[in-house]
């Protein structure tokens, strides 16, 4: 039995069952994340530098569009598709996986999901492509886990709006061209005046500023935008006046599958690593891995890693079938981030001294790991949303 067949029959019995074109996709982008963006990861997060010729390269392969339709400029690709693209890559370079994700879940998305005819027009076709990088303006300086304490406000004047405020922690701010923000337009109506809409980065009165330096995910770029009288057509609301804290929160649901896919392949590649080491390193006469404390780190790091990736492909197959997943998604993105947390750990553990060296690549992972339990909403948030999904039966 070929190699290719033998994932095939596991796949199968484990229940991951992938069609053969998901399949020649992942080996894909596999190889290509070895060759092209391995050997830059540790460039990229020393120097904090967004690598804009692996930008190029994704949109190349047709990365940049997965899951949108091909009449707007994508793959037209399902849900599943778009998460093995963000594992595999995740396992060579959560920076560049981050900056995909950031882009399809939250940049592009929503304008292909809730926007009228004439944004998906302007707008998801270049961001498809690759063509433009987009962006997703919700965290505020006091709006975090409570998004919806957004403070940024929206005015309508006639044509236009005029919006004034801030955001801070979004992901590929310096790059996009496009960018999905929040804010509120009717202040007495609580979450229901909040509203979203399609902000191109040459209007006058939007800035970007730069972010802080990051404990990770180093050769992902983010920074801060600014709006201050900042003047958009009306025709730029996204969706219905006060519908904006409702479309984040399906936004977020479909973000939180792909920084789930984001932990499983920081976890896979951790585990990737540790297994090699393990067989190849020699203590008191024989191989790490023919260590008993060894050898069972290596069977719950593997049990972990496999349970995340059904749990994060179940999520991302509810929301191509159209139906409910809030409880899913939040699920998979809770304990795939925190199973890269534990995996990471012990990877490093395993290494040893050098798994706490930068010449190795376990200290990047784990750093970058800590991203996918905050991202996105924390872990403290996923177990908030779950348990209201339990409760109301």
């Amino acid at each position: 039995m070929s190699d290719r067949q033998t994932d095939a029959a596991n796949e199968v019995a484990t229940g991951l069952d992938l069609t053969d074109e998901q399949r020649m996709l992942r080996e894909t982008v596999r190889k290509f994340a070895v060759e092209e963006l391995e050997p830059i990861a540790a460039e990229i997060d020393r120097t904090c530098r967004f690598p804009v010729e692996s930008w190029r390269k994704m949109a190349d392969l047709g990365l940049c569009g997965i899951p949108i339709g091909d009449d707007y400029g994508g793959a037209g690709l399902d849900q599943l598709s778009y998460i093995l693209c963000i594992e595999e890559i995740a396992r060579v370079c959560a920076s560049t996986a981050l900056t995909l994700a950031a882009h399809v879940s939250l940049g592009t998305y929503p304008i292909y999901a809730w926007g009228s005819e004439e944004l998906r027009r302007a707008f998801v076709p270049d961001l498809a492509s690759g063509r433009a990088l987009g962006a997703y303006g919700l965290t505020e300086p006091g709006a975090g886990s409570d998004s919806g304490g957004t403070k940024t406000n929206a005015v309508r004047k006639g044509d236009h709006y005029v919006l004034n405020g801030r955001k801070c922690f979004i992901t590929n701010a310096h790059f996009a061209s496009t960018f999905i923000c929040t804010a509120v337009t009717d202040p007495t109506k609580g979450v229901k005046g909040i509203s979203a809409f399609v902000v191109p980065k040459d209007t006058p009165g939007f800035l970007v500023e730069p972010g802080e330096e990051k404990l990770g995910m180093r050769g992902s770029d983010w920074g801060s935008l600014v709006f201050d009288d900042c003047k958009i057509p009306a025709a730029y609301l996204l969706g219905e006046e006060g519908s904006g804290f409702s479309t984040f929160m399906k936004t977020l649901d479909g973000g939180r599958v792909s920084i789930g896919a984001l932990g499983l392949g920081i976890a896979q590649g951790a585990l990737d690593k540790a297994l090699a080491y393990a067989q190849q390193r020699v203590t008191f006469g024989k191989k790490l891995a023919e260590h008993q404390a060894v050898s069972f780190k290596l069977a719950t790091m593997a049990t972990e890693v496999e349970a995340a990736r059904h749990l994060v492909y179940h999520a991302a197959r509810l929301k191509q079938r159209g139906v409910p997943y809030t409880k899913e998604s939040a699920m998979a993105k809770l304990f795939s981030s925190e199973v890269a947390m534990r995996v990471t750990y012990e990877a490093i553990q395993i290494h040893g001294g050098n798994g706490y060296s930068s010449e190795y690549p376990l200290e990047r992972y784990w750093r970058d790991a800590k991203l996918c339990t905050i991202g996105e909403g924390t872990s403290e948030i996923q177990r908030m949303v779950i348990s209201r999904q339990l409760l109301r039966g």
